[in-house]
């Protein structure tokens, strides 16, 4: 047996964590830069604001119902969602984190008498001590999970957020519920070919008729998401991989013309790409460094350069040292940039790094990356940066509803008085 965990709104769910005030009340959360909503409460829902519209179109409508607005704080979300995973670690050994707000289960090998109960106890041990809602979803494979996750989620007074499909009766109503574009790995423009083919619900997707139809549009994955959907399990728990590229591009909060500020902000691109190098214990040969001007403005606006260096490197020292200098070579004078990006690519783990007979880095760099991690670490902060870097922000967005880092930041913690 499957489970899918899901937070309920998450990021609007984080941020009345620290702000119970909000309860009750529209909330929507933008993405970078203040650009579009990427999270609404149920309340905002409600009152028909989109997802994924940008702000600016619905800002009258958020202030006529007086919605709370929030830029992202992604500090903030990436703790309360590891706080969240590690809870649901007592429950399950086995767990694929799938995103920042869902994670699977598989209790295959464990011996549950009663799901709903155990999911029930799920739900209230994360409400309890991290304060955000869940919807789960229980069933024989994981898309049938998904399956029983949104039925839980639609229907919360029925189910009290949890479902279980553990009979074919069940599976067969869940399936003739389910619209053929809500089926996982089923897009916008697949589940058109689905609906002109009258495949509209995820039952119509299982019947042995179609399976050719869906084999010639989806291959393989088709075919096993039709599997899964019959509650036969052919898609197993992902165990946690390292990445094979690392990309770090950020839209500017103004444009940039200067090249010293481009070097300011690809030079801290390239930082951070070495610290998740090592945050996974992996080096990287290709760096990559990318600049956009106005698409709208000139019709040459990407501009790419890559460069394979001699050595498998993670020092932040030698990916910015290299990202700067291709930066010299791209940057054209009197351009304004509206986008930056560092991407590093050729992954290998830290431990098969071959060292160069003739080109090696500094072997300091190893040393003060160690340095500057263990203190991030300890802190929450990069405060330990290169010369050329900004001492006082790493993303420097506009971000113009910002809540505290009420968990990463030891001056925004709440304060008690007694």
């Amino acid at each position: 047996m499957y489970a899918l965990i899901d937070c309920n709104n998450f990021y609007a769910s984080c941020e009345r964590v620290f702000q119970p005030q909000y309860n009750g009340k529209p909330i929507v959360v933008l993405s970078n830069n203040d650009g579009c909503i990427i999270s609404r409460s149920d309340e905002a829902k409600k009152l028909g604001i989109p997802m994924g519209a940008p702000e600016f179109k619905c800002r009258e409508l958020l202030k006529q119902h007086n919605a709370i607005v929030f830029s992202s704080n992604y500090p903030l979300y990436g703790d309360l969602s590891e706080r969240v995973m590690k809870i649901l670690e007592h429950y399950c050994p086995s767990i694929e984190v799938y995103s920042i707000d869902e994670a699977f289960l598989n209790f295959n090998g464990m011996q549950i008498d009663n799901f709903n109960d155990y999911g029930i106890q799920i739900k209230e041990r994360v409400q309890k001590w991290v304060s955000i809602p869940t919807s789960i979803g229980f069933a024989p494979s994981k898309a049938l999970a998904k399956v029983a996750n949104k039925i839980a989620r639609k229907f919360p007074e029925q189910t009290k957020g949890v479902y279980v499909i553990d009979t074919d009766e069940k599976r067969i109503k869940a399936l003739k519920w389910t619209k053929v574009e809500d089926i996982w790995g089923i897009g916008f423009r697949l589940s058109k070919k689905m609906k002109a083919k009258n495949i509209l619900t995820a039952f119509d997707f299982v019947q042995t008729y179609n399976e050719a139809f869906i084999k010639k549009e989806m291959g393989i994955t088709g075919l096993r998401l039709k599997y899964e959907l019959e509650g036969k399990s052919v898609i197993d728990i992902d165990e946690p991989k390292n990445k094979k590229s690392i990309a770090i591009t950020r839209s500017f909060k103004q444009d940039i013309a200067d090249i010293l500020e481009l070097k300011e902000r690809v030079s801290t691109f390239a930082m951070v790409c070495g610290e998740k190098l090592r945050k996974q214990k992996s080096c990287c040969y290709n760096i990559i460094v990318y600049l956009r001007k106005d698409k709208y403005q000139d019709s040459n606006y990407s501009h790419y350069k890559m460069e394979t260096l001699p050595f498998a490197t993670n020092s932040g020292i030698t990916i910015s040292n290299t990202a700067i200098k291709m930066l010299n070579e791209i940057y054209q004078k009197g351009s304004i940039y509206k986008k930056a990006g560092v991407i590093v690519t050729q992954i290998i783990p830290e431990d098969e790094k071959q060292f160069h007979l003739f080109e090696e880095e500094n072997p300091k760099h190893q040393l003060l990356m160690k340095i500057m991690d263990d203190f991030q670490k300890k802190t929450g902060e990069r405060k330990i940066k290169l010369a050329n870097q900004d001492l006082k922000a790493t993303w420097i967005m506009k971000q113009n509803h910002l809540s505290k880092k009420y968990t990463t930041d030891i001056n925004e913690i709440l304060r008690v008085k007694c």
